[in-house]
């Protein structure tokens, strides 16, 4: 029997960055067939308009020519016809990224919704993939990963694969590539790293450490869901952090400086973060991809779909990602505080936390998350850093008066949503936890997510013997947790660009806005001596807080003379520390740390 859509995809042009697709609907529609792409993906939010990157269009049936008329940008209509209809078009590929595609002559990758047009009246069809070997000599290694299902594959998987409906169509990313990968088990199912890009490795190390952090996670769900695979796509490059979540597998980006050398046996401050980003995707499994959102459940991945709850879908996973790499052994109580430190340490030196509320950050991710600029510390507090914070107060104040943990709610999530194929509804999570607790959490939750205020952090983790204090920043790369040394005496209150001496962000109320240095000015000179990227500090560091210094800059090509005062630096930087406590407390804490 013919498939009803039939998709081949080309790796057509290494160099131009170009791949072809072909669809083949069986049977179209008889007043004139039309298509759909998604203008965003789920788990990213922001309209990304994936069908910009394509490049021609045009259909035929029979092998004559139909006409193409665009309805709009993401939606075309093909001329009826009484027999199948075959859609050709170029999509190019060049975000390394990993929300769109990329081609070249290294490695391809791509996400369904960056390349397939979606039939209207087939969105539950099955679909079948035909994915052939690339022509080019370049890439006669190149192998194949993905979960999408195969139906017919070769030796290097290439082949045909399948897809029951156009959203696991999408949710599916594939990897094309000469890349390395390691396969280990977790609790009876098949995973595996694969690592794309020049690196070397130790290999076991992570697969033994993915083991864990994977295990403790399926422990607190009960081993739900079940799955066939899961994969970590992982492209390693020169720089680079992110990742995105799919229902059987995430798409990765890291630094090469990420991942251990063959041989080093400690937990690295760049191997532990990339440790809690896989950790993170993998928490995904559960809350996002099956805990999800009722709004975006229903959406047609066409406009924004509107939410305020991205607290829990992204700040608890954020919660939980470091949470589970102690939990898995691979990291310490001391080492997991100073981890909370940092992020304590990051919404504190955020000016927009006193401007911007987190449900309000959610609903306006649209137009702010995803697009920063140098007024972004100011406007804009990061629903996964502050919502993280949050769901540590939340799990405080549940273990201490509850008689219930993060882990029960989130448990209660997954039945009443997850396992059910329910979407939640807005400020679900809300109503959930006080269900379990019997707890009225109305004026918490008020003040956390629909306020400015300030969280009860301090406190409550003083009811868990860890004593938490502000002190001004020792250095530039001082970003939370025990370090040595004296803070510097002086603060200006502006971050430089990373290797200059331009100006990235200005901060709010701090003495460089005074002074009226923008994001952009080129600083030049400061007290009559010379500023560049590598001194910037030290000079900042030896005037005296109160007194007027002459501080040069250009701004374009014109030199301006500002003047320029100093203030004392803020306490803005956290530190938590174990302290002695009573039995009791020190019960409630071990019962949450292990400390």
């Amino acid at each position: 029997m013919t498939p009803a859509v039939i998709y081949r995809v080309r790796a057509a042009d290494l160099r131009a960055h170009l791949y072809e697709v072909q669809c083949r609907v069986a049977t179209p529609d008889p007043q004139g067939q039309v298509f759909r792409m998604p203008g965003w993906l789920r788990g990213s939010y922001l309209v990304r308009d994936f069908a910009k990157h394509v490049v021609d269009i045009r259909a035929s049936a029979d092998g004559q020519p139909l006409a193409v008329e665009r309805i709009d940008k993401r939606t075309l209509r093909c001329a009826p016809t009484d027999g199948p209809l075959e859609l050709h078009y170029t999509v190019y590929a060049f975000d390394e990224s990993v929300r769109k595609a990329w081609l070249d002559t290294r490695r391809g990758f791509f996400n369904g919704s960056s390349l397939f047009y979606c039939p209207n009246g087939c969105e539950t069809t099955r679909f079948h993939v035909e994915l052939p070997a690339p022509e080019d000599p370049l890439a006669a290694r190149w192998r194949v990963a993905t979960t999408l299902p195969a139906l017919h594959v070769d030796a290097r998987g290439f082949g045909e694969y399948v897809a029951d409906g156009y959203e696991a169509l999408i949710d599916h990313p594939v990897e094309l590539a000469d890349f390395q990968r390691v396969d280990f088990d977790v609790d009876g199912i098949p995973h595996a790293l694969v690592l794309s890009g020049r690196v070397d490795t130790d290999l076991p190390r992570l697969a033994a450490d993915l083991t864990r952090i994977c295990h403790v996670e399926r422990e607190m769900f009960g081993q739900q869901p079940g799955l066939d695979q899961y994969l970590f796509l992982t492209n390693v490059v020169g720089a680079g952090y992110g990742g995105l979540e799919h229902r059987d597998s995430t798409a990765l980006i890291c630094s090469r400086s990420d991942l251990p050398v063959p041989g080093e046996r400690k937990l690295g401050k760049d191997y532990r973060s990339f440790l809690g980003l896989c950790s993170h995707e993998y928490f995904h499994l559960w809350n996002v991809k099956r805990i999800t959102a009722a709004k975006f459940l229903e959406s047609d991945l066409g406009s924004e779909a509107y939410s305020r709850d991205l607290w829990h879908y992204e700040g608890i996973t954020s919660y939980y990602d470091d949470l589970f790499l102690l939990r898995a052994g691979l990291i310490d109580a001391a080492s997991y505080l100073d981890v909370v430190s940092e992020n304590a340490t990051r919404v504190e030196r955020t000016p927009a936390r006193q401007v911007q509320t987190l449900a309000d950050a959610s609903f306006e991710t649209w137009i702010k998350y995803y697009q920063p600029n140098e007024n972004t510390p100011n406007s804009a507090i990061s629903y996964y850093v502050k919502g993280a914070l949050v769901a540590l107060c939340l799990d405080l104040m549940l273990r201490r008066d509850g008689g219930c943990t993060l882990d029960d709610v989130m448990r209660g999530a997954w039945q009443r949503w997850g396992a059910t194929g329910v979407g939640v509804p807005e400020g679900g999570l809300e109503a959930l936890a006080q269900e379990i607790s019997g707890l009225d959490l109305s004026g918490f939750f008020d003040r956390a997510l629909r306020s400015t205020d300030e969280l009860p952090l301090a406190a409550l983790l003083a009811d868990f013997g860890v004593r938490a204090v502000r002190r001004a920043a020792v250095s530039d790369t001082d970003a939370g947790g025990w370090v040595a040394g004296e803070p510097a005496r002086a603060w200006a209150g502006l971050k430089l660009r990373a290797g200059d001496t331009r100006v990235q962000f200005v901060y709010s109320g701090g003495p460089a806005l005074r002074a009226g240095v923008s994001a952009n000015d080129q600083l030049v000179a400061i007290d009559g001596l010379r500023v560049t990227a590598a001194n910037w500090s030290a000079r900042v560091a030896a005037l005296q807080p109160g007194q007027h210094y002459a501080l040069h800059v250009f701004r374009g090509d014109e030199l301006l003379t500002l003047d320029f005062v100093p203030d004392a630096p803020p306490e803005d930087t956290w530190m938590l520390t174990l302290i002695d406590a009573d039995e009791s407390v020190t019960a409630r804490r071990k019962a949450w740390i292990g400390a």
